[in-house]
């Protein structure tokens, strides 16, 4: 995917101590942040007590967005939209935040694991399979001894009834769980977020995604070349054509044609919360 050139409006949300500035990327608020300020800023706000949840985005995303007010609505009232992607990136950067850099959903969930260390956070991991949570586990606690990992929960492949969404609540507040990974896939996982924040007592939940399959290594991270390149899409795409095809063949021309659209004023993307 080429790079976005866009100039939409910057602005900041929150408590005028946070730092936590935003762009404007097609309607979607897409924090500036790179990936130490962002795991910083999640680390603090557990640290205060509070109740957020975040968006781990790219720009498929962001093109969903423009077609499910209610999936936008839910990004642009979390505590974090960060640039998964380098097209997002690069938006941020041509909008004057040169110090925002990629917050890849598997470098966030590794960097909270290892300092979270420090402050003792408690984590809890919700989504894929009974399988891939076993491998994630393990390969977590291997890699960051003396991390707390104080629940699992592989939820069925449909939607789950209100006592089961109540039994789940229960479960995980009964862990103690400062962090909740939640690796749904998008949307399901925002979705989820978005429902259940008023539910759960934990500080932050956070959706990865393909994070669970990565680290439980059952699926094949690009090379960090080809992550940094922009073309990540591409190497998805060379592994998973029959699944993927259609999504790209949708994602890129229609960010590339809206962010353009965007930066000659030719049509406007207001924030609406």
């Amino acid at each position: 995917m080429r790079k976005p050139s866009i100039n939409p409006s910057r602005t900041s949300f929150g408590s005028p101590d946070t730092s936590r500035t935003w762009v404007n990327v097609l309607g979607v608020r897409v924090s500036a942040v790179d990936l130490k300020t962002a795991a910083g800023l999640i680390r603090a706000s557990i640290g205060s007590g509070e109740k957020h949840y975040v968006c781990v985005r790219d720009a498929h995303g962001v093109v969903r967005c423009q077609d499910d007010p209610i999936l936008r609505s839910i990004h642009n009232r979390a505590f974090l939209v960060t640039p998964d992607g380098m097209p997002l990136v690069w938006a941020l950067k041509h909008a004057g935040h040169s110090q925002s850099g990629r917050v890849y959903g598997p470098d966030l969930m590794l960097a909270l694991f290892d300092e979270g260390r420090s402050q003792g956070l408690r984590h809890y991991l919700f989504g894929a399979t009974e399988h891939t949570l076993e491998k994630l586990q393990a390969h977590l606690l291997k890699r960051f001894p003396g991390a707390e990992i104080v629940g699992t929960y592989a939820p069925p492949f449909r939607a789950l009834s209100q006592q089961e969404d109540a039994d789940v609540a229960d479960r995980i507040n009964r862990s103690g769980a400062d962090i909740v990974w939640v690796g749904l896939g998008s949307p399901k996982q925002e979705l989820w977020m978005a429902r259940m924040r008023d539910r759960l007592d934990a500080s932050m939940l956070i959706g990865v995604g393909a994070a669970f399959d990565f680290h439980a290594g059952l699926v094949r991270q690009a090379p960090r070349i080809i992550q940094q390149s922009g073309f990540e899409w591409a190497f998805r795409l060379f592994c998973e054509p029959r699944r993927l095809w259609r999504r790209y063949a949708r994602v890129v021309p229609a960010f590339i044609s809206l962010t353009a659209l965007q930066k000659f004023g030719l049509r406007e993307f207001p924030i609406e919360d």
